[in-house]
């Protein structure tokens, strides 16, 4: 049996099939980028939804867990991991260099999924934040995954990026990555789509 070519027709207005898919595959790729550059915002500046919430509910902007007051992000977090792995990442969680890669990737992550542009570079970095956190957390059967013992939103979102980007790569119906693609740059090195 003869292998066969696949081939993606495409119109005018992009791939064939529904363009309401294609708008909610952009936008679940910029939901999904907003959630990693809020996580940046609270905690550099403290607003109050996983940084600087008070005991009685109320919100103190820039309290001293913001990282913008001097805070160590990534101590509290990786210094409660659970499973096989907890050792490992309570020993970086002591580390204040980690706080750095981890509030650069939220933001980078963020704004490459919201924007549309290198969205490669902020797969394969959502990949391995992602995949660093659920097996920080989520290990099977340990710490916080409750409703399921192998998936949990950390699994679901690393699946959606991928799925996301990797079809995004021949036509995104909302961002910038339509003209980013043209630009010299990205064209020799396709790796920045």
């Amino acid at each position: 049996m003869a292998a066969t070519d696949q081939t993606v027709t495409t119109t005018t207005e992009g791939p064939v099939g529904s363009r309401a898919g294609w708008v909610m595959l952009s936008i679940t790729r910029i939901v999904i980028g907003f959630y990693f550059f809020w996580a940046f915002i609270d905690k550099l500046f403290g607003l109050g939804f996983s940084t600087c919430r008070q005991d009685d509910g109320s919100i103190e902007v820039m309290c001293d867990r913001a990282w913008l007051s001097g805070a160590r992000i990534t101590e509290g977090y990786l210094g409660s991991s659970s499973g096989p792995m907890a050792d490992f990442y309570a020993n970086l969680g002591t580390q204040a260099w980690t706080d750095w890669p981890f509030m650069i990737g939220l933001c980078g992550i963020g704004l490459a999924l919201m924007l549309g542009i290198g969205t490669r570079v902020g797969m394969w970095s959502a990949i391995l934040m992602l995949a660093m956190m659920w097996t920080s957390h989520s290990w099977p059967n340990q710490g916080g995954n409750t409703t399921n013992p192998f998936v949990d939103d950390h699994i679901i979102m690393i699946v959606a990026i991928a799925a996301a980007v990797l079809l995004e790569v021949r036509y995104q119906a909302v961002g910038f990555g339509e003209p980013w693609k043209r630009l010299s740059v990205v064209e020799k090195n396709r790796w920045l789509i």
